[in-house]
């Protein structure tokens, strides 16, 4: 449901529409991107990572932007059910089910999951976010507006991949790879950032595996 009302809501709300190319210049907050996951990928800027000055402080996390009494990571959570958790006036969930998509695994209950920012924290840092201001970095860090920033997965995954990229970490069930990097596409394009060269060499690499997919953003900066 997330995914359908967000892709309802860049249709009706956006001001202008780049099809098949990067961004230009003149692109601003709110214009969506519609292109192809290969275009995509081709179409981040490349640069070496720094992590001079990470720490996961920068980004505050798990907030609640719409003071309802619920996190971040608790909306995520409730939004991505298969099964609807019973949620009372704490927000404290309890029950409901959920599918993670990294190892295809079902979870009765949240204790076993972790909320992943599809690209990580230290990872987005290191590809731009470190010059962004602490408000934008909050943004980042507790964006909702698109349903591929941040995910419900299984927590022994979560913890596998850590920080790591394309390049160093994929999805254990091979049948998530071309969703994995298409979501990484779409929010490095979102957001702005950037690949380092063995990051794009391991994303160019996977494509070639996937069907041709359209994929849409909207532009956060």
């Amino acid at each position: 449901m997330r995914k359908l009302s967000f892709l309802v809501s860049t249709l009706l709300f956006a001001t202008k529409v780049v099809v098949g190319a990067a961004p230009g210049a003149g692109a601003a907050p709110g214009d969506t991107v519609t292109t192809t996951v290969e275009k995509a990928i081709e179409n981040l800027p490349v640069a070496a990572e720094d992590s001079a000055g990470y720490n996961i402080s920068r980004f505050k996390h798990w907030t609640d932007p719409d003071q309802d009494g619920c996190s971040t990571k608790a909306e995520v959570l409730i939004s991505e059910a298969t099964t609807p958790p019973a949620v009372d006036r704490w927000c404290t969930i309890t029950g409901g089910a959920w599918h993670s998509y990294y190892d295809k695994k079902d979870h009765d209950g949240a204790g076993s999951l972790h909320v992943d920012h599809l690209v990580p924290l230290a990872e987005a840092w290191r590809s731009g976010a470190s010059a962004w201001t602490d408000e934008e970095r909050e943004r980042y860090a507790n964006d909702m507006a698109d349903p591929r920033v941040l995910a419900a997965v299984s927590a022994t995954e979560k913890r596998k991949k850590g920080d790591r990229d394309p390049a160093r970490w994929e999805p254990s069930d091979d049948s998530a790879d071309c969703r994995y990097i298409a979501e990484w596409a779409a929010v490095k394009g979102r957001w702005k950032l950037s690949v380092d060269e063995t990051e794009l060499a391991a994303l160019q690499n996977m494509v070639v595996e996937c069907q041709t997919e359209e994929i849409t953003y909207e532009l956060a900066l």
